[in-house]
């Protein structure tokens, strides 16, 4: 689970947190804006067992959450509104196996509603909070994108620039001197290529049959892990080549480094962040 985020609605200050790839609310911290933090929980609890509240939460479940125990949801949902019914958030997780609401501990501790139910919680607080709710999540998205966008262009940049120190040392080992234009082109495309395997397993050309119809190359298409793993391969191949490696043992050894420096960073909880 990632590290909560903050934003302030109406001067509550209220956390988010990512949940297997998912937005999700801090159900608790809203609740304040309507009582006291004592009586955060008892709100919660009054929202949770009213029959409205029970049909969105079995829906949305149904949708989304191939488990959901939907026979503990209709025996739930028959109690809904009579004076003796009680449901805690707990309770419906354990009874129902439900992914749209968790409650943890800790510092920033309370009960995590799926962004979709905790807009709709938004509507038992206010209307106007609700909507401030919205925009305030719109707001930090569109924060978190233009980050990711930044981090992007950054990585790309410093993928070119090692390019650059990469095609400096094929001049150096790799291209016999007084040779024409288009076979200097063609000891690049080599060089290009063998990064290319290493790191994607095919071609430049073989994407662009792949992919006729996109635009850019396979390069501008790589995604952000692999534009990060791609900026070391060339600079641990231009010492290679320095090293005197043939192409094949060369291909070797990146090929491994790539498999290594990849499965490190899809496993990075950092860089999952930025997505």
């Amino acid at each position: 689970m990632a590290k909560s985020k903050i934003i302030e609605v109406q001067q509550v200050t209220i956390s988010l947190t990512d949940f297997h790839g998912e937005d999700y609310i801090c159900i608790t911290d809203m609740a304040k804006a309507k009582t006291d933090e004592s009586r955060a929980a008892d709100v919660i609890k009054n929202w949770i067992r009213t029959r409205t509240t029970l049909e969105f939460l079995g829906t949305w479940e149904k949708i989304y959450n191939p488990d959901f125990k939907v026979v503990e949801f209709d025996h739930f949902k028959t109690q809904a509104g009579l004076p003796s019914f009680v449901l805690s958030p707990t309770q419906w997780v354990e009874k129902t196996n439900a992914i749209g609401i968790f409650s943890k501990a800790g510092r920033y501790g309370g009960t995590y509603a799926h962004k979709d139910i905790a807009f709709e919680f938004g509507s038992a607080i206010s209307a106007e909070f609700k909507l401030y709710l919205i925009k305030e999540f719109q707001r930090l998205k569109e924060d978190e994108n233009s980050r990711q966008k930044l981090d992007w262009n950054l990585q790309r940049t410093l993928a070119k620039v090692n390019y650059t120190i990469h095609t400096d040392a094929i001049k150096e080992r790799l291209i016999p001197e007084k040779l024409t234009g288009k076979q200097t082109s063609l000891v690049y495309a080599s060089e290009a290529d063998l990064l290319n395997m290493a790191l994607f397993g095919k071609t430049a050309a073989d994407w662009r049959a792949e992919n006729p119809d996109a635009n850019g190359n396979m390069r501008d298409d790589a995604t952000l892990e692999q534009l990060v793993v791609l900026s070391n391969p060339e600079s641990i191949n231009a010492v290679l080549i320095r090293q005197g490696l043939n192409q094949s043992e060369r291909l070797t050894q990146l090929n491994q480094i790539a498999i290594t420096q990849m499965t490190s960073l899809v496993n990075n909880a950092n860089l999952k962040n930025l997505k």
